[in-house]
C-alpha cells in the first residue's frame, strides 16, 4: 500500500515506522517512547472522538495524540 501518516492508519492495521518528521523536544519524546524507524506498530483503537489513538508497540500499549501521529510516516501492508 505504501507510506502513510500514522494518523491515517485504520484500526487493527499494522505497519513499520519509516520516518519521524520532527526534531526538538517533541521528536526526542516520540523516540524515547520507542517510536523509532524500523519499529512495527499496530493500531488497537481510537477514543470516541478519534483522539488519542492506542498503539501496540514492542509488546506494550501506548497512546498518542493525532497531532503527534502526524509526524510519523509508516509503511503499511
Amino acid at each position: 500500500m505504501g507510506k502513510i501518516s500514522m494518523r491515517r492508519m485504520k484500526e487493527n492495521q499494522s505497519g513499520v515506522i519509516t520516518e519521524i518528521n520532527i526534531g526538538g523536544a517533541l521528536g526526542r519524546r516520540i523516540r524515547d517512547m520507542g517510536l523509532v524507524p524500523g519499529t512495527e506498530v499496530t493500531v488497537l483503537g481510537r477514543a470516541p472522538l478519534y483522539d488519542p489513538v492506542a498503539l501496540r508497540v514492542r509488546g506494550f500499549t501506548l497512546t498518542l495524540r493525532n497531532s503527534e501521529a502526524d509526524y510519523l510516516e509508516v509503511e503499511v501492508e
